[in-house]
């Protein structure tokens, strides 16, 4: 029997070979999953042996692992601006970045908000957990993603602020909203080829690709968000890091005011903000 050390080793190695990014930070993130403890305390349990029901499930989760099921839907949650999401292979997985896309809405005043796309919920829920007095309605086309992102309404306690909806887009949409956010698929259908496997094999192509060219939401969006919004109410979109003038030009070219093109901490174009023309 092997000691939980020599088994993170091993796995490491195995996940290597692989070709799995961080295969050691994911050995440790795996065991620590199988072994009912936080991560942060697998260097405890290090020198002493891995008992044998452990040991079977850390095999089957590097099994997965490294066949580039991400670690998030192995271990069902993902980290997101310092909250723990729930999430599963039927919603995107929280990216990093995407919270450029949160810091930006915090900075304007909002009290309704609308999340097109909203998937695992993970922004409209941290907006109105950040945002107590606010409230807000999220759509997604896939049933799935709706039952997701209520899950992580109730988890995080905004469930009776927050209003989930299967809508395809704007489609039974109603009112007005003072911010408009969305993470749209924006991937072009000749990129998927290109991508990790992470994401072509095991993540909703619906959330990543459009299957034009990355930008026919952007166009939606623009064409129809002005009747959604307040007078004063803005539009925000995530964008793919090449995306930045192709998406800037088609929100100036349908009469948006104050398009605005901001970048995540990595320096790459990230989000698109518009407001009503004055």
């Amino acid at each position: 029997m092997s000691t939980a050390a020599q088994a993170m080793a091993a796995a490491a190695a195995r996940l290597r070979a692989a070709g799995v990014p961080d295969p050691a930070r994911d050995a440790r993130m795996l065991l620590a999953h199988a072994a009912s403890v936080d991560a942060a305390r697998v260097t405890l349990i290090a020198p002493e042996e891995i008992a044998p029901e452990i040991a079977e499930r850390f095999e089957n989760l590097i099994a997965l692992r490294a066949v580039r099921v991400p670690v998030s839907q192995l271990i069902g949650v993902r980290a997101f601006y310092g909250r723990e999401f729930h999430i599963s292979r039927e919603v995107l997985d929280p990216r990093p970045e995407t919270e450029t896309l949160i810091d930006l809405a915090l900075n304007t005043a909002f009290s309704r908000v609308l999340d097109l796309g909203t998937g695992s919920g993970c922004i409209l829920v941290t907006l109105l957990a950040e945002r107590p007095d606010a409230t807000g309605l999220g759509v997604d086309l896939s049933e799935e993603a709706c039952l997701q992102a209520s899950a992580n309404a109730v988890q995080h306690g905004v469930q009776d602020r927050a209003q989930i909806m299967q809508s395809d887009w704007f489609e039974r949409v109603e009112g007005r909203f003072d911010l408009i956010v969305s993470n749209p698929p924006y991937l072009a259908a000749t990129e998927m080829a290109d991508v990790a496997p992470e994401l072509r094999d095991h993540e909703p192509h619906m959330a990543l690709t459009d299957g034009l060219d990355g930008l026919s939401v952007y166009r939606i969006i623009a064409a129809t968000a002005q009747g959604y919004l307040t007078a004063q109410g803005r539009v925000m979109v995530e964008i793919g890091w090449q995306q930045g003038s192709d998406v800037v030009a088609i929100f100036e070219n349908a009469g948006w005011g104050e398009v605005t093109l901001s970048h995540d901490l990595d320096g790459r174009a990230r989000v698109v903000s518009a407001a009503r023309p004055a």
